[in-house]
């Protein structure tokens, strides 16, 4: 039992004597890592995300991994042992829904990066989902340095060797539960998941490693939506818009079985928002008998997609 209770975490004491050891047999995240490759069917999607948009043309649009971010939130809130992670051999139960995500500042090569991490209640409408994934990315881009960059600047101006004591000090006050909340609060690190749209940047079928800083148990990256022709029961060539997702996860938070039943959740709604979310003009907050602006009309309009 530790001796001092964490601010974002609560101990899990009803555990198998299997899974209590596995932190004692696997101690990093990374030698704890399974692989999982799911592919999402975005036909129906992205039609829907078109008419999503074209509902409302004021607004910043909404892409794939809005809803792909939306819909891994959903999965964490109704399967919670997915929402756990590991700290000083101990398993904890999460505090809160948090996805983290990274996106350039420009599209340069020496552009920097801004990481961006969000807290996801149990009911959001995928609407205002979308307006604040979108509002945090332009605020990110911005000018103004953040906080997590202010105290790395900080921390990058101490001597090499002081500041590897300080990582080593604020690694044993973690795992003491001793870790000041503010600094929790704001590392992007401590979140129940990361994401990486890699395709934006035409990057695909990539594996990403877990951190061993921090508390993230799941790590999502995102692939390019390709085309891809296959036979139907009739034996007809049916063309469908594929899309692939890549897991990483911490094998001790929970068994295979519970991982693959609760990612199914992120699949059923990616490849039928309907079924979940609702119709376009619905999800979007528009009265039913409200028609939709017209193909033309939203093209000129529509405020370009944050990409991330």
């Amino acid at each position: 039992m530790p001796l001092f209770r964490r601010c974002d975490g609560e101990l899990v004491k009803t555990e198998t004597p299997v899974r209590t050891i596995l932190p004692y047999v696997m101690r990093g995240r990374n030698e704890s890592a399974i692989y999982h490759e799911e592919s999402y069917d975005i036909t129906k999607t992205r039609t829907w995300l078109r008419d999503f948009n074209r509902a409302r043309p004021e607004r910043l649009p909404a892409g794939l991994f809005h809803l792909f971010i939306w819909a891994c939130a959903q999965g964490l809130h109704k399967r919670p042992e997915l929402n756990r992670f590991v700290s000083g051999a101990r398993l904890y139960r999460r505090k809160g829904v948090f996805i983290s995500f990274a996106a350039k500042k420009a599209f340069k090569d020496d552009a920097p990066l801004v990481t961006i991490k969000l807290d996801f209640p149990p009911v959001e409408p995928f609407a205002a989902c979308v307006d604040r994934i979108n509002a945090a990315i332009m605020e990110g881009r911005g000018p103004r340095s953040s906080t997590v960059d202010k105290e790395l600047a900080l921390a990058m101006a101490l001597p090499g060797w002081l500041l590897s004591g300080l990582m080593r000090l604020l690694r044993w006050l973690d795992t003491l539960n001793l870790k000041p909340r503010f600094m929790i609060e704001g590392d992007p690190l401590y979140t129940s998941m990361f994401a990486a749209n890699l395709g934006s940047v035409g990057l695909d079928r990539t594996y990403h490693h877990l951190y061993e800083e921090g508390t993230a148990s799941l790590f999502a990256v995102l692939g390019s939506p390709r085309r891809e022709t296959t036979f139907d029961r009739k034996n007809q060539p049916v063309s469908r818009d594929i899309l692939e997702a890549r897991w990483t996860l911490d094998e001790r938070v929970a068994d295979g079985f519970y991982c693959a039943a609760s990612l199914k959740i992120a699949r059923r709604i990616m490849e039928d928002p309907v079924a979940h979310i609702g119709i376009p003009a619905a999800a979007a907050g528009v009265p039913e008998t409200g028609a939709l602006p017209t193909s033309s009309a939203t093209t000129a309009a529509a405020p370009p997609t944050p990409q991330l």
